[in-house]
């Protein structure tokens, strides 16, 4: 009986240890990516993303928390407008609108502090292609130990990513109207 869990522990360390040097291995940064076409001029979809205020509206992680405590501070658009929340659902955060170009390019710095601390860069880019404007989000950013054994388990591309095409089909919908 002693024997079986003994090999039943070494067994286990074994898998452990391979786990860890796996998670290891993995990349240092990750992006998450998802993009749509929508038949809009960026000059009508630009304010929808650089104004937080319009953000909000479509923003699929403020909908899922209709309890969401949030604060803007700042400008309300451009470089400088930051929005900072507390949710039981969507975690504790800020973001802040770092960098513009109308009517092609919002940056923002994304700070979470609950349920796990990261700090992350979004980008929306926007691209006309003929009657319609191609828009991309991506989020970018560093992948510490904790959180790369953390991806073996959870795929944050899958996690974020539908996160990503739910709110641009909110875009999608707002800025067509």
């Amino acid at each position: 009986m002693i024997k079986t869990l003994v090999v039943i522990g070494v067994i286990v360390a074994v898998l452990l240890v391979a786990l860890l040097i796996y998670a290891a291995m993995q990349p240092d940064t990750f992006r998450v990516q998802r993009a749509t076409s929508i038949k809009a001029p960026p000059e009508k979809i630009f304010p929808l993303i650089n104004n937080l205020h319009q953000f909000n509206i479509w923003n699929p992680y403020e909908r899922k928390d209709p309890n969401i405590k949030g604060a803007y501070i700042g400008p309300a658009s451009g470089k400088g407008a930051a929005y900072a929340w507390e949710s039981k659902q969507v975690g504790t955060g800020s973001m802040e609108i770092t960098e513009t170009a109308a009517p092609s390019r919002v940056a923002m710095k994304l700070d979470f502090v609950k349920p796990l601390a990261a700090h992350n860069f979004v980008e929306f880019t926007l691209a006309p292609k003929g009657d319609t404007t191609e828009v991309i989000w991506a989020m970018n950013g560093s992948v510490p130990f904790m959180a790369k054994v953390m991806h073996i388990i959870f795929n944050m591309d899958k996690m974020v990513g539908g996160d990503f095409e739910a709110g641009l089909a909110n875009l999608k919908s707002l800025a067509e109207k």
